[in-house]
């Protein structure tokens, strides 16, 4: 009877590579023979569908037919060297199995031919800070006070007092790693691992250093310089690399700064223009006039042509958000005419006046 791989790894039929990896690791975890609650059975239908289903041709040829016909030389079922699985990183199934060196790390704690190359990495910090229009158009320099995990500098990180003698680590013999040998249901796998005791360095010092007792890493507050760039967003984030938390021996993480805006009672922003809204009244809009505008960069003169409407667009050139290119955008100021509620008898006079001009 054929077995329903789908079913085995609880997917649908239309299920997405990703999905297949993903149920497939689950899987594979969950039943390990090595676990307390292991089924070796079950783990072998398990690799079983998953070398069907994890390639293209085999899984179409299933999907068609219901069985892989791709070894025709072996048992129609193509699993006839199921269990020759190679530990030195290939595969009897002569298919791309890359992704198991993720299983072996997930189920054996280590990262299987490739070796622990990995380095530690701090955690990220984010903050949030506000700045006024005016700093977000132009740019600004603020400096924060960050108490977190940073490198000793007593010691620069090496965690070893000024006068230390350096030895050869007993553990490893001086070499600064170890090989380590696990059995699993794969076979017998030999791995090196840094020294957990020289931390790979392959030496030891006699004497710690006193601040940070080793470790390297001390708890401090330190001062950072943040450059806001000028035209910056309401929202937009900031990263500087490797400002973040320490860690010994390691990478540290960065730091993301939020930064907020505060509203402006006259202007807005509208992409690198800036925008305000100028009342004047009626005679002015009638007449034309000249006005002093009060911009983020100090008083301008702008003329009033005579018979604006409500609502129209002055523009002043290069008054703007600075662009990246070094060009900047425009002042754009929309009149709003303040029409008069109450009129005096003599203003009334005058309008009648008018009204009979057809104005």
């Amino acid at each position: 009877m054929n077995k329903d791989y789908y079913n085995i790894l609880g997917i649908q039929k239309n299920a997405s590579k990703e999905e297949l990896k993903k149920a497939y690791h689950k899987m594979a975890r969950k039943y390990h023979p090595d676990k307390d609650n292991g089924d070796e059975k079950k783990f072998k239908e398990i690799n079983e569908a998953y070398y069907v289903l994890g390639d293209e041709k085999r899984r179409s040829e299933y999907d068609r037919y219901g069985r892989v016909f791709s070894n025709a030389g072996g048992n129609q079922s193509g699993f006839g060297n199921f269990e020759g699985f190679s530990a030195g990183g290939g595969s009897a199934f002569g298919g791309d199995f890359s992704d198991f060196s993720d299983i072996f790390e997930n189920l054996f704690g280590f990262s299987g031919a490739r070796g622990d190359t990995k380095k530690q990495r701090g955690r990220d910090i984010s903050i949030d800070m506000e700045v006024s229009f005016e700093e977000a158009i132009f740019g600004t320099t603020r400096k924060v006070l960050l108490t977190k995990p940073g490198v000793c500098d007593d010691c620069k990180g090496k965690g070893s007092a000024p006068d230390a003698i350096f030895k050869k680590c007993d553990h490893c013999q001086g070499s600064g790693k170890i090989h380590e040998t696990r059995r699993s249901f794969f076979g017998t796998f030999t791995v090196m691992k840094s020294c957990v005791s020289c931390e790979g360095t392959g030496k030891i010092p006699s004497k710690k250093c006193r601040e940070c007792k080793g470790s390297g890493i001390v708890k401090k507050a330190e001062e950072i310089i943040i450059e806001i760039p000028s035209g910056i967003y309401n929202g937009e984030m900031i990263k500087q690399t490797g400002r973040g938390e320490a860690v010994a021996k390691g990478i540290s993480g960065d730091l993301y700064i939020k930064v907020h805006v505060k509203p402006h009672s006259v202007f807005k922003r509208e992409g690198f223009n800036i925008t305000m809204d100028l009342s004047i009244p009626l005679s002015e809009a009638l007449l034309g006039g000249e006005r002093k505008i009060k911009t983020l960069e100090g008083e301008i003169k702008m003329k009033i042509p005579a018979g604006i409407n409500y609502g129209e667009i002055l523009r002043t050139r290069n008054k703007g958000v600075p662009q990246p290119n070094g060009e900047r955008g425009d002042l754009l100021i929309k009149i709003l005419v303040k029409i008069p509620k109450n009129l005096s008898p003599k203003s009334r006079k005058l309008i009648e006046e008018l009204k009979k001009e057809g104005i």
